[in-house]
């Protein structure tokens, strides 16, 4: 039996004007966390968000959930692979059904434009075109089946100090020609289901509004120039206002059922502050939205197997290996042969606890992890001996307490007592658990007001022993009846949007245990946080640590393994403190001493391979040391065979970088996005990543689009000839342009995959332009010695700059030069076109 034809605009209109106001407004806000509410009379049942840039982490109704662990977005854009992407996105779809989600809050476009930013990890690249291409294939690829993206964060919301309360600075011409054109490329190639205004605001020196109320690039650019016709969705209590958010463009507020709209609009509806005009259009793009994802009179979408297949690890392990890349391989180190090799020393505070995903909205709890030691054993031959050493802790804070030292003071067994107290101070519920990593959303009654926890840690190893206290919100801390920590912030939803509720400011003591032991009677009292939408909770860290070697003693017995050895991997990078949603850094060294251990392992053994493993540029002082250097991103959960795939040349890593790493600090042309007085300013303009490096003259240790992998090229010619113009509307990053055909060879005993990188050198006699820009870029794959051909499509949107006065896109006239080659620093082949009359031609 055929199934019924889904209704369309008209009918939904239709069924929109039965509704009475309230009805309608009710939709407008979600019914909880994840949810937006249900309402019979549409056809319309509940639509499930979940957030989903490295995974799909789902509602969190079951504790226990766990799901896919991807590797972070900045990884698969260092593939430049669109086909990989979409696949990637068709994985997310797959996962998503499996949780019930219907909108995945990704991916975020947002550029790289301070290698700072908290969330770097989180966004494909520094370069507009790379991150709307590759962005706009994982879109396609989730929406292929049924399962809708949410493109964010809704725009310039690049950084995170302050975010929730800074507004970004730049003029009309560099919004549209960086930081809106990722959200234009996509949205025209892929046409994303829902947007998310995000927290941060926006001054173009026309209108000062934060996103959430920015009607000239909600109402205008967004839902009017660009014709998006899905609905806009809030960040996360990001909404602070009513009328001004309402009448601006947003479309949903989230998370509810509380919210600034809700029976405030209707008061504003019914005043003729806002016309219910708008209100019938806000529910009609919602419509829109359930329609696209099955949650409009349908049974709902098709079941998907229960639990991942094998396939699905193996994309994710794919992914991970095609992204890593070879950024160093003297004397050709790298693939290594088994043969002779009978020792391997794996060294390194990430060796040991490797760095999988970054911290905030992008978590995941993963099905499974893979480390870079089970890797490595599970390839390496049975017979070659593998150690592994530290090398010293990167981690300024202490791991949390061990179950074993702790003790119910009630009952003495194992765990951490938590007694939940009335307002009155009477004990209505309460519960143990054997952790010292304390945080509860909801996990006890409404009347709760405090949770009071208490412990006895046991110390029996002598010597000095360091413990830290964490805490938010209202609280004290008692040692042995003596208050050591307190606190006094009555904030609510802001501990989360700060992200100080799980990442709170630590107090340490030293304890000293004599050869009798110790016991400390341990007390800290926290005062239920209500977060809004996001529940109440309370968070409590106990950290321990025992007495143990120094730093330097850890080093000197890494090094000592590694000279014994006959290889050395040496895995350094960032973690949870450095790289993570609701702050930025305030630097880019590697965290510890982890430079120092790489220099002592070099000196050890001439056969050190190091790898990094961080999301975000980190200054690597000892690179050209490195016999052979690998980036290996946050990787996700088959971290471990992916490495290993790529050290035995099961897999080239092929990756190029996505962004611009420095030598020094000092050279990074935006090295902060601190605010201001409430700004952050955009003074570098048109001038981002790798474009302000070529306007600088300044060298990086490896440029934007570098990446060696097994193969040896040589480019070998390039011709070109117009893009026929497309007879649909064309994207702002195709269907019209030049097409160049560029012919190369694989001269190396490898065969491999090259990406071949074209950049635009404009005029430099009228407004100013980037030295070069990235135009287009084209994947090709050979055998030894084979030859092949790239083509490579160069949007005509590359050649065009925005006129504010006009407001429209002009392309100057003069000589445009094409520069072919493996890096935006590693030009090849140069051809020349003329514009003239807005029309392009070969240089005469």
């Amino acid at each position: 039996m055929s199934r019924p034809a889904l209704p369309d605009d008209t009918e939904l209109r239709d069924r929109v004007h039965g509704l009475d106001l309230d009805s309608k407004l009710r939709l407008l806000t979600g019914a909880d966390l994840w949810r937006l509410p249900v309402e019979p009379r549409l056809g319309l049942s509940a639509v499930t968000m979940s957030d989903g840039p490295q995974g799909v982490r789902g509602t969190g109704d079951d504790p226990a959930e766990t799901g896919l662990l991807a590797p972070a977005p900045s990884a698969l854009a260092a593939a430049w692979d669109t086909d990989l992407a979409e696949r990637l996105g068709e994985l997310f779809a797959t996962e998503a059904r499996r949780k019930g989600v219907d909108v995945v809050l990704a991916p975020v476009v947002n550029l790289q434009r301070t290698p700072v930013a908290g969330r770097h990890f989180e966004y494909f690249s520094e370069d507009p075109l790379l991150t709307g291409t590759l962005a706009a294939a994982v879109v396609r690829g989730l929406q292929s089946r049924g399962v809708a993206a949410c493109l964010k964060h809704f725009v310039a919301n690049d950084s995170e100090t302050d975010r929730t309360r800074y507004r970004a600075r730049l003029d009309e011409r560099t919004l549209r020609e960086v930081y809106l054109a990722p959200f234009e490329q996509v949205l025209s190639e892929a046409e994303p289901w829902s947007v998310m205004a995000a927290y941060s605001g926006l001054d173009d020196g026309t209108e000062s509004a934060p996103m959430t109320e920015n009607a000239r690039l909600l109402r205008e650019v967004l839902k009017g120039e660009w014709a998006f016709s899905g609905p806009v969705v809030s960040d996360w209590a990001a909404t602070r206002s009513t009328v001004a958010s309402a009448v601006g463009g947003l479309d949903l507020v989230m998370p509810g059922p509380d919210g600034p709209w809700g029976d405030a609009l209707a008061a504003a509806v019914r005043a003729g502050e806002v016309d219910e005009r708008l209100v019938d259009d806000k529910v009609l793009r919602l419509l829109r939205l359930a329609r696209h994802v099955g949650r409009l009179d349908e049974p709902g979408p098709a079941p998907v197997p229960a639990q991942p297949a094998e396939e699905e690890f193996r994309l994710l392990r794919e992914v991970a290996a095609r992204g890593t890349v070879l950024l160093r391989n003297q004397e050709d180190l790298l693939p290594l042969t088994p043969d002779g090799i009978r020792s391997v020393a794996l060294i390194g505070p990430n060796a040991v606890a490797p760095y999988l995903q970054g911290g905030g909205s992008a978590y995941v709890p993963a099905v499974r992890t893979v480390s870079f030691e089970e890797g490595l054993r599970a390839a390496l031959p049975e017979d070659v001996r593998l150690t592994v050493h530290r090398g010293g802790d990167a981690r300024l804070r202490l791991p949390y307490a061990s179950a074993e030292l702790l003790a119910d003071p009630d009952t003495r067994e194992r765990g951490v007592r938590a007694d939940h107290l009335d307002a009155d101070g009477n004990r209505i519920g309460g519960e143990v658990r054997a952790t010292g990593d304390w945080t509860t959303y909801d996990g006890f009654g409404s009347k709760t007001r405090r949770v009071l926890l208490r412990t006895v840690l046991i110390l029996t190893e002598p010597g000095t022993h360091r413990l830290e206290f964490g805490c938010s919100g209202r609280f004290s801390v008692h040692v042995d009846g003596e208050e050591v920590l307190a606190g006094d912030d009555g904030r609510g939803v802001e501990l989360v949007l700060e992200s100080s509720h799980n990442h709170p400011p630590l107090r340490g003591i030293d304890v000293e245990v004599g050869p009798e032991g110790r016991r400390l009677a341990l007390a800290l009292d926290l005062t239920v946080v209500d977060a809004g939408g996001y529940g109440r909770f309370v968070t409590a860290q106990l950290r321990h640590a025992p007495p143990g070697p120094t730093p330097y003693e850890e080093i000197a017995e890494a090094a000592a393994a590694a000279q014994a050895a006959d290889l050395a991997v040496v895995v350094v990078g960032t973690n949870e403190e450095v790289e993570s949603e609701g702050w930025d850094r305030t630097g880019l060294d590697l965290p510890g001493h982890q430079n120092d251990l790489v220099r002592k392992v070099i000196a050890a053994n001439p056969r050190t391979i190091v790898v990094v493993n961080a999301g975000a540029p980190v200054l690597l002082p000892w690179a050209d040391e490195a016999p052979a250097l690998l980036w290996a991103w946050l990787p996700g959960q088959e971290a471990g065979h992916a490495l290993a795939d790529v050290l035995l040349g099961r897999s080239e890593p092929s990756g190029r970088l996505p962004w611009t790493l420095p030598a020094r600090a000092e050279d990074v042309p935006v090295p902060d996005a601190r605010p201001l007085d409430g700004i952050v300013d955009y003074t570098e303009g048109v001038h981002v990543g790798h474009r302000a490096w070529d306007r600088a003259g300044l060298v990086p240790a490896f440029p934007f689009g570098h990446g060696l992998g097994w193969a040896r090229w040589t480019y070998e010619s390039v011709t070109f000839s117009p893009a026929p113009v497309s007879a649909v509307l064309p994207s702002p990053a195709g269907g019209d342009g030049l097409n160049l055909t560029v012919a190369l060879a694989n001269t190396g005993p490898w065969a491999g995959r090259e990406v071949v990188q074209v950049y635009l050198e404009p005029p430099q006699d009228g407004s100013d332009r980037p030295v070069r820009l990235l135009a287009g870029f084209a994947a090709v794959q050979a055998a030894p010695g084979a030859r092949v051909t790239a083509e490579v499509h160069v949007p005509a949107r590359t050649f065009q700059i925005w006129d504010s006065q006009a407001r429209a896109w002009l392309t100057p006239p003069g000589r445009y030069r094409l520069h072919v080659g493996r890096s935006s620093r590693d030009p090849r082949l140069t051809a020349e076109v003329t514009v003239d009359d807005g029309r392009l031609h070969p240089a005469v």
